[in-house]
């Protein structure tokens, strides 16, 4: 299982890269062309990750996320294997940033929207009601409602804070 998992990780990641240095490819594309096609995506290795939650920690912190919520858990199960030899998964577990995202079909006053240059799905707090039919509709359960603005809140990529300075998102650096 481990061997197979690990390569699929390898195509995935090599399917990836693919996809996204294709855009650059094409002849006879513009700059501002070439700057719609691009869409954001993390990937987890799995393999590496030692559940430390640095990641968890440093979202909170740029992002303000308030105790008792999150935007981003990692998820521990086992152990796998016999003593001496035991060993943990760990699973991320936030927004998938779905392409038709259920939860922004749903919401009736149009707060959640996808932006259409990063394909990142994401809230405007002020335009919700905290109706959490979002909540409802997310396949992967990774929105909450923000106990302190009473809106809907997910993972956006640190769009308002780290990708807006340039850099990469919290979780990521």
């Amino acid at each position: 299982m481990e061997n197979s998992r690990r390569d699929f990780l390898r195509r995935t990641c090599a399917l990836v890269a693919g996809v996204s240095v294709s855009p650059f490819a094409v002849n006879g594309t513009t700059d501002a062309e070439t700057e719609q096609a691009i869409k954001y995506a993390i990937i987890h290795d799995e393999t590496k990750c030692i559940g430390c939650n640095a990641c968890v920690e440093a979202c909170r912190e740029t992002n303000h996320v308030p105790e008792g919520v999150t935007r981003l858990s990692i998820e521990k199960t086992g152990p796998y294997g016999e003593y001496p030899n035991q060993y943990y998964h760990f699973t991320r577990h936030s927004c998938e940033h779905c392409e038709d995202a259920p939860c922004v079909n749903v919401c009736p006053t149009g707060a959640a929207y996808i932006d259409k240059q990063t394909g990142i799905v994401s809230v405007h707090a002020d335009k919700c009601v905290g109706c959490q039919y979002c909540l409802l509709a997310c396949p992967y359960e990774a929105r909450f409602i923000n106990p302190v603005t009473k809106a809907a809140d997910k993972c956006d990529f640190c769009q308002k804070t780290n990708l807006k300075q340039g850099k990469q998102p919290a979780c990521v650096e």
